[in-house]
């Protein structure tokens, strides 16, 4: 295989924190640091969450400003990609960050269980985010927990609800959600080039099918995720020294597989995006 493949770093997210790994990015400072690094290390999307100074999750538009401006700044050409998710606010203050027109923005398009609630993702609310993102030129990264997320983001692009074409990140191992199954992994490939076949695709997983999921992402032909957000590991002994450990573990795969990992401005040309700047 010679197609790039795309790697993007989940620096922080809403739960991870200090006590459980203290190479946690929390300060909007120290996210930029560990962003810098990833960057250098391969990464070419951050996807970016962002807490306040106790560490709780936040979606306050002036911190992801901050954090979308330092990334832009250090690390010339990466794509930013924000996260609306739920943890971190309710209703529209999920989509108050989308009026910054970052490059990328994370959709959820249906509801599923998560370890301890329900990550409500209402029809109302999910049709609000996505016309915002139209509005702003925002392209959504549609992660999808559930198979059914695949379909209902291929309707929504159908009806002109989402552009084409789609980005889907299958999200694998989150308790109580889909597991880390190749089997369903296949499936779901095969699903994405048969519904949608100008779609890209990444596989993200959580904790320790991180670095499974990665290479069957890698070796499929499509994209995938690493970062501490969603892992905060090497192994079952070691504690991920930084985002960018995990990013050169993704990118020592896509050279065992023949696969370049992806600069971003190839990465900007593959997702169609507007040039950096």
């Amino acid at each position: 295989m010679t197609n790039p493949c795309i790697i993007c770093v989940a620096i922080t997210g809403s739960v991870p924190r200090k006590e459980n790994n203290p190479a946690v990015p929390i300060t909007v400072a120290e996210q930029i640091e560990s962003t810098h690094a990833a960057f250098e290390a391969g990464a070419s999307i951050a996807h970016c969450h962002v807490r306040q100074e106790d560490g709780t999750p936040t979606s306050d538009p002036e911190r992801f400003a901050a954090l979308k401006d330092g990334i832009e700044k250090h690390c010339p050409g990466m794509i930013v990609q924000l996260s609306t998710g739920g943890r971190s606010g309710a209703g529209h203050e999920r989509g108050g960050m989308l009026p910054l027109r970052p490059d990328m923005a994370s959709l959820s398009v249906g509801s599923n269980n998560f370890p301890t609630r329900v990550y409500e993702n209402p029809p109302d609310l999910v049709d609000w985010l996505a016309s915002e993102m139209l509005k702003y030129d925002v392209k959504p990264e549609i992660e999808a927990f559930d198979l059914s997320h695949i379909f209902q983001a291929v309707k929504m692009s159908e009806d002109g609800r989402l552009n084409k074409p789609l980005y889907i990140q299958f999200v694998m191992n989150v308790k109580n959600a889909m597991p880390a199954d190749k089997e369903v992994f296949d499936f779901y490939v095969r699903t994405v080039n048969r519904i949608a076949p100008d779609a890209q695709w990444c596989g993200a997983g959580v904790g320790p099918a991180q670095i499974k999921v990665n290479e069957w992402s890698i070796a499929a032909g499509g994209h995938t995720r690493t970062g501490l957000e969603d892992n905060m590991r090497l192994d079952r002994d070691t504690l991920a020294p930084s985002n960018a450990a995990l990013v050169k573990r993704a990118a020592d795969l896509c050279a065992r597989y023949d696969r370049p990992v992806a600069t971003w401005m190839q990465a900007r040309d593959i997702l169609g995006l507007r040039s950096a700047g």
